[in-house]
């Protein structure tokens, strides 16, 4: 058993019979009246996102988890599929699992959270950002400059994301996973 004072992100917890990740919290002291944690969890078997608030010193069942290195192979469609990097061992997860599926290539090597007590799979974490070439985007149009314009592109993962106007195709460029947005331009 967990406390409120031991919530940080990723932290794996049982709520409401399912199994929840903390995705974003916040521990708040009013001026009046007993602290709280305001958090934002992500269920791990169906992909909802729930806000709950939870009062100071309340007790919380928290989820023993293992972190594992897997590759990222392919999608079929309907599953992701990953090879452990130590054992050769596949498994296959649903999207809702994933974070920000459209931002993995084939072949990245990615983490994944796995329930000790059942060896369940309950999430995988991506890099904090991952280098993507753009494979279509449409030219940027002199003059348009003034302020910080964007225009949409499509990366190899097959995932779009809004770059500045300078960004054209072939260009790889380096994408925060965690909000799916565009960082720099990387230099070869």
């Amino acid at each position: 058993m967990a406390s409120t004072s031991d919530i940080r992100n990723g932290l794996c917890i049982k709520y409401n019979n399912d199994i929840y990740k903390i995705i974003e919290f916040l521990h708040v002291k009013p001026g009046k009246g007993p602290a709280f944690v305001r958090t934002k969890m992500k269920s791990v078997t169906t992909g909802k996102v729930l806000d709950n608030t939870f009062s100071a010193g309340h007790k919380i069942e928290d989820v023993r988890v293992e972190t594992h290195k897997f590759q990222y192979l392919y999608n079929d469609g309907e599953f992701y599929h990953f090879m452990n990097n130590e054992d050769y061992t596949q498994i296959r997860l649903l999207e809702a699992a994933l974070d920000n599926p459209g931002l993995m290539k084939e072949g990245q090597v990615v983490t994944i959270l796995i329930n000790t007590e059942d060896d369940m799979p309950l999430s995988v974490d991506l890099p904090a950002s991952v280098i993507l070439e753009v494979t279509s985007t449409e030219p940027g149009i002199k003059g348009n400059t003034a302020t910080n314009a964007t225009k949409p592109a499509t990366v190899e993962s097959g995932a779009e994301v809004n770059v500045p106007l300078f960004i054209n195709e072939g260009d790889k460029i380096k994408v925060e996973t965690e909000k799916g947005t565009y960082k720099e331009r990387i230099k070869e």
